[in-house]
């Protein structure tokens, strides 16, 4: 978890009254905002998974849990994403599964650039890197179904003698 101090009211250093308030509390602030590591690792898989060609987040293992999860109701938005926070920065690592046939690089960049963004806009904390793996490539189920059984009833249509045709 990270705790990041709030500044000091803005009102009690212009408004000479509130400022003899202020000095009673010397060296106080209006209070922390602690922010869960899960909280930023939640960020950063929203972010990765509205990148077009993301198929999924995390390796085989991960989805397979992830596939039990959801067929209960329940979603792991954090699966596939470790976060390290410090007080000030954080470093992600994020394991996806590309859609075919993407560009593996751009998706990657682009998961990159958009984990940048969310966790600097909404956690408010510096992003010191951004590690994608990408473990797999995800090919449509019609796709893979239709392709090779097509060339392997041709090939074996085009091989194949008809019965009856053979000379003795």
């Amino acid at each position: 978890m990270t705790i990041q101090p709030q500044p000091k009211n803005p009102a009690a250093t212009n408004n000479p009254a509130a400022n003899s308030a202020a000095t009673k509390q010397t060296g106080t602030s209006r209070g922390t905002t602690t922010v869960a590591d899960g909280v930023v690792a939640k960020v950063a898989g929203i972010a990765a998974q509205d990148i077009p060609g993301v198929f999924a987040l995390g390796g085989g293992a991960a989805r397979a849990l992830g596939s039990l999860r959801e067929a209960v109701g329940q979603k792991d938005l954090t699966q596939g994403v470790s976060v390290e926070v410090g007080q000030t920065q954080v470093a992600v690592d994020v394991t996806i599964v590309v859609e075919y046939p993407h560009p593996l690089q751009k998706v990657a960049d682009a998961v990159r650039d958009a984990i940048y963004s969310a966790v600097e806009d909404v956690v408010g904390m510096e992003v010191t890197e951004v590690n994608v793996s990408i473990t797999d490539i995800h090919i449509d189920a019609d796709e893979a179904d239709e392709t090779p059984a097509q060339v392997n009833r041709t090939d074996h249509d085009e091989q194949r003698e008809p019965r009856g045709s053979r000379v003795s």
